[in-house]
């Protein structure tokens, strides 16, 4: 297989306490690719000093951005669902089972990301009430019915789709939040983290940064 496959992530985060290594979302592209045996490279972009070509690739100076041959995409979300379309370990080709796998990757960006990241960060400000608490319960419990009787997400098997919401659902303050209410949750994720790919995903990103340390 010819590799043009091409992840861009950071060159480097920073480390210690409370660090975003292991969850910068080029973890994502990677896991994708692990799982269904593409064949991609890693390139860097400078952490400080982003550069136009950073921007020429992600107008909002982001990572990761992807290149396939001469298609370059930003954002995490549209990079899963280019490699779906890949290969068929990452979403079924019977129309029920992509529809499926489409409904429930852009359902947790919109309807979990997007309540779960300001929610988490209003939490940093150490404030007794974060305005959004019952929002994201709401949201977590609704999506605990579905997974009470599902092993995986979408299609009846996994796919593309429990890459996205596995990994907006293992921040480790929605994780909690999922321990302590959501046990459905809590082993969905669980499940997920246990994949040989996402282990071998998320060390090879860890790594990376670690590089850039000395």
């Amino acid at each position: 297989m010819t590799n043009t496959l091409t992840i861009y992530t950071y060159d480097w985060v920073p480390g210690g306490k409370g660090s975003p290594r292991g969850y910068v979302r080029d973890v994502r592209l990677r896991w994708a690719c692990e799982e269904a045996g593409l064949a991609y490279t890693v390139k860097s972009v400078p952490f400080k000093d982003r550069g136009p070509d950073h921007f020429a690739h992600q107008p909002f100076g982001q990572i990761p951005f992807l290149q396939d041959g001469d298609i370059s995409l930003f954002e995490s979300g549209a990079c899963l669902l280019h490699l779906a379309r890949k290969s068929e370990v990452l979403m079924p080709r019977d129309p029920q089972g992509e529809a499926e796998t489409l409904e429930w990757t852009i359902s947790a960006l919109n309807s979990i990301e997007m309540v779960s990241v300001p929610w988490w960060f209003i939490g940093l400000s150490g404030t007794d009430s974060n305005p959004l608490e019952q929002w994201m319960m709401s949201r977590l419990d609704r999506l605990h019915d579905v997974l009470k009787t599902r092993e995986w997400i979408a299609a009846g098997r996994f796919t593309v789709a429990d890459i996205m919401m596995a990994d907006a659902l293992r921040v480790p303050k929605v994780l909690d939040a999922a321990t302590q209410k959501f046990p459905a949750l809590r082993a969905y994720v669980d499940r997920a983290l246990a994949r040989p790919a996402f282990i071998k995903a998320r060390e090879d990103q860890i790594a990376h940064f670690a590089k850039a340390d000395n």
